[in-house]
């Protein structure tokens, strides 16, 4: 059995992640459902390790050995690309490698809205790509980069845990930067990262204070921002950001944010009709009065503000829902569900 032989049957059969699990044959995840590739014989311990091991340095294998868990991505030239994570189970190795193509989508190709160009054309602020894992955050992101990278002269800095999709310079400069192998924390390579003249930083996963509060410094200071976070819509993402932080620092991270702040797009995928995934979507836009709400703690009005603010650009999941079911895009049993789980 041939690891990029599996890599590749992934890839062909549109799966979004490969699992390799000692005692089972390998399992692909395809729109959303756990598939075994029955053809394929189970995976011995002796088989899982080689395989594995084949796709490390020698400095990664340490690594792995030592630590019992380790992010790194893998590439098939002219093929495509895989962010694999290595774990330890019952003593045995164990894959998940999630499928990234070759290719860069573009902000049309992921049907982002066209307030969504226009956050990307500011020089500086803070913009927010949130959702649960496997909803396409990484994606959204890199679209943006791709975007800036087409339209305007800029030095844009990446920070990733590892390097998802590869972006050319065509307008911009691009410097993309891997934990572990380029930087030791992002907290780290945030605190130095004004040293290298940015006009554009891309933080892969804002994980603890520190790098929450680089992140929200370095929006305030100039540039733009971009950055994920584990939330599920733009209220609970205020919440968590504050929250963060202790007490007695909350307010001034208030008024920071209140004016740093560009916009938070949240996203989940849905099952599609025909087959597939689709994004159903909510984006705030950080405008005078969701300032005020934000300075004044009063997160829990930013529902409300979202719904009726369509002139803005901004709209709710369950009003992008019930979009996308007047469209035909999702099946009615599909809104419901998602509907009666708010």
């Amino acid at each position: 059995m041939n690891i990029n032989e599996l890599f590749k049957t992934a890839t062909k059969k549109k799966a979004s992640d490969l699992h390799i699990i000692v005692g089972k044959p390998p399992v692909l995840r395809i729109d959303s459902e756990l598939r075994i590739l029955s053809e394929e014989p189970e995976i011995t311990r002796d088989a899982a390790e080689k395989m594995i091991f084949s796709i490390l340095t020698e400095k990664q294998r340490e690594k792995f050995i030592n630590e019992r868990e380790i992010d790194i991505s893998y590439e098939i030239p002219k093929f495509s690309r895989y962010r694999v994570n290595l774990h330890w189970e019952k003593d045995n190795v164990g894959l998940v490698a999630r499928v990234i193509s070759n290719e860069v989508p573009s902000l049309d190709d992921l049907d982002l809205p066209p307030v969504v160009h226009k956050m990307i054309e500011q020089n500086s602020g803070l913009i927010l790509v949130t959702g649960p894992t496997g909803c396409g955050k990484s994606t959204t992101l890199a679209a943006m980069v791709e975007r800036i990278n087409q339209m305007r002269f800029a030095n844009i800095i990446t920070l990733e845990d590892p390097i998802e999709f590869i972006h050319k310079p065509k307008k911009s400069i691009i410097k993309q930067r891997q934990l572990g192998s380029d930087m030791l924390t992002f907290g780290g390579a945030l605190r130095h990262v004004l040293r290298q003249d940015p006009n554009v930083i891309m933080v892969g996963e804002v994980r603890d204070l520190e790098t929450m509060s680089a992140t929200i410094t370095l929006a305030e200071t100039g540039h733009l921002v971009l950055a994920t976070l584990h939330t599920h819509n733009a209220a609970q993402t205020i919440d968590r950001i504050i929250d963060v932080f202790p007490p007695h620092q909350q307010a001034q991270v208030r008024l920071q944010l209140s004016m740093s702040l560009s916009g938070v797009l949240s996203q989940q995928l849905l099952p599609k009709v025909g087959g597939g995934r689709i994004a159903v979507r909510e984006i705030l836009i950080n405008t005078p009065a969701v300032a005020n709400i934000i300075r004044e703690n009063k997160i829990p009005q930013i529902k409300s503000v979202i719904q009726t603010s369509a002139d803005e650009g901004m709209f709710s999941m369950e009003q992008h829902v019930k979009e996308l079911l007047r469209q035909n895009l999702i099946e009615e049993s599909t809104a419901l569900a998602y509907l009666n789980s708010q």
